[in-house]
C-alpha cells in the first residue's frame, strides 16, 4: 500500500471531501467513474472511506466493456497536506478510521451491513468536521443506507441530520439552533423541503408557521448568495387546490398564508400558496417555457421530490440548506440491485461536485 506525505499542500479552498457512501451500494462505483470521467473536476477531491473497498469498486467498473483496458490507482493518503504531492489520475483516499480495519471480507455488495452503516457515518462526520474546520472547501456525500445507519446504532436517519448535529455540536448550540432544509435541484427546478425524513402523519403536524417561514428565510438566504440577486420563490399548498378556500382543508388560510406575508415583510420575493398539482410547472425553466420562480418551497418530502427525479434523476443534485459549511450529494440511493455490476451512472455525482464547487466560489 502507497502512502503519499508532502510540506506543500494545496489550499483548504481547493479541496473538496467526497465520502464513498455505503461500501456495499453503488457509492463507490461512481466515485470511480467520475474519476475517470472528469478527471480534471476530481483534482483536488479527497475520498473518505476505505482503500479496499475503492479498489474492489474500481476492478468492478474497469471490467466493462470499454473500461477493461483502463487503471486507476487508489492512493492511500495519512492527511490532506498529502494531496500536493499526488501523481496524476489517481483516487485519493483517506481513512477517518484507520485503527479499525474490516472485522473480515468487505461487506457484501447489496445487502444491509451494521458495519458498513458505521463505515459510512465515520466517513460523513470526518468530512463534516474537516470542513467546519474549514481544512476543507466542502463536502460532497456519495449514497448511505438508511437501514445501516439503523443498524450500526447511529441516532440519525440520513445525512442532513447528522451534518446538522455536526454543525450545531461545533456552533455550541441545540438542533433548534441549528435550523436545516434540504434543496433537491436540477437544471429545470430547485425544490425546498419544509419537512425531511419523517411520516407523511408527522410531516403534515411539521407545516407550522415558524417552519414554513424559516424555510422560506433559509432559501432565500442561500439562494441569494449563489443566484447573487434575490429569488422568486413560489409556496406550493399543502391540500389539494391549496384548500381551495378552506374547502378541503385550512392549514393554507390559517398557517402558510401567514407565513408567506410574515416573509414578504422581511422583503422576500414569495408567492403563494400555489396548487401544488401546478405550481411545479409553473416554476419548471425549460426551453420555451421560463419558469415563473427560481425555487418552490414544497410542505414535505415526497411533494417536492417526485417532479424533481421526474425530470431525470441523472442531473438531479441534493443540497443541504442552513448549514455552515457547503454540502451536496447525488439525488438517488444506493441501488444495492446494482451495486458490484459496474453499471451505476455517476452523472448526478458529477453534478454534485459541479455544484459544490460552484457553491464555494459563491460563499
Amino acid at each position: 500500500m502507497t502512502s503519499f506525505a508532502s510540506n506543500d499542500p494545496l489550499p483548504a479552498g481547493q479541496v473538496l471531501a467526497l465520502t464513498q457512501g455505503d461500501p456495499a451500494g453503488i457509492g463507490p462505483e461512481i466515485i470511480v467513474k467520475a474519476y475517470l470521467q472528469q478527471p480534471e473536476l476530481l483534482r483536488g477531491v479527497l475520498v473518505v472511506g476505505q482503500v479496499d473497498v475503492l479498489r474492489r469498486a474500481v476492478q468492478a467498473v474497469c471490467c466493462m466493456g470499454a473500461m477493461s483496458r483502463l487503471g486507476l490507482p487508489v492512493v492511500q493518503v495519512l492527511g490532506l497536506e498529502a494531496l500536493g504531492d499526488l501523481p496524476p489520475r489517481c483516487i485519493p483516499v483517506l481513512d477517518p478510521t484507520p485503527e479499525s480495519r474490516f472485522s473480515g471480507a468487505l461487506p457484501a455488495w447489496g445487502q444491509v451491513s451494521a458495519e458498513a452503516g458505521r463505515r459510512a457515518a465515520d466517513a460523513v462526520v470526518w468530512a463534516a468536521r474537516a470542513a467546519l474546520q474549514g481544512r476543507v472547501a466542502g463536502v460532497v456525500t456519495a449514497p448511505l443506507h438508511k437501514e445501516a445507519l439503523h443498524a450500526a446504532g447511529v441516532d440519525y436517519p440520513g445525512h442532513t441530520e447528522l451534518l446538522q448535529a455536526e454543525a450545531a455540536r461545533h456552533a455550541g448550540v441545540g438542533l433548534a439552533q441549528m435550523p436545516v432544509r434540504m434543496m433537491l435541484a436540477n437544471p429545470e427546478l430547485r425544490t425546498v423541503l419544509v419537512s425531511i425524513h419523517v411520516s407523511l402523519r408527522e410531516a403534515i403536524e411539521a407545516v407550522t408557521f415558524d417552519n414554513v417561514l424559516n424555510t422560506l428565510r433559509i432559501t432565500h438566504e442561500a439562494l441569494v448568495r449563489s443566484l447573487g440577486r434575490a429569488p422568486r420563490i413560489g409556496v406550493a399548498g399543502l391540500n389539494p387546490h391549496a384548500g381551495e378556500g378552506g374547502l378541503f382543508g385550512r392549514e393554507e388560510l390559517e398557517i402558510i398564508e401567514p407565513a408567506v406575508r410574515a416573509a414578504r415583510s422581511l422583503g422576500l420575493q414569495v408567492q403563494g400558496p400555489i396548487a401544488p398539482d401546478t405550481v411545479f410547472m409553473r416554476a419548471r425553466d425549460a426551453a420555451q417555457h421560463p419558469g415563473e420562480f427560481d425555487v418552490v418551497v414544497a410542505m414535505y418530502h415526497d411533494q417536492g421530490l417526485i417532479p424533481v427525479k421526474y425530470l431525470g434523476v441523472e442531473q438531479g443534485v441534493n443540497v443541504t440548506l442552513g448549514l455552515p459549511l457547503v454540502r451536496t450529494s447525488p439525488d438517488h440511493g444506493t441501488a444495492f440491485d446494482l451495486a458490484g455490476t459496474g453499471r451505476a451512472d455517476p452523472s448526478s455525482l458529477i453534478e454534485a461536485i459541479q455544484m459544490a464547487r460552484q457553491m464555494v466560489r459563491a460563499v
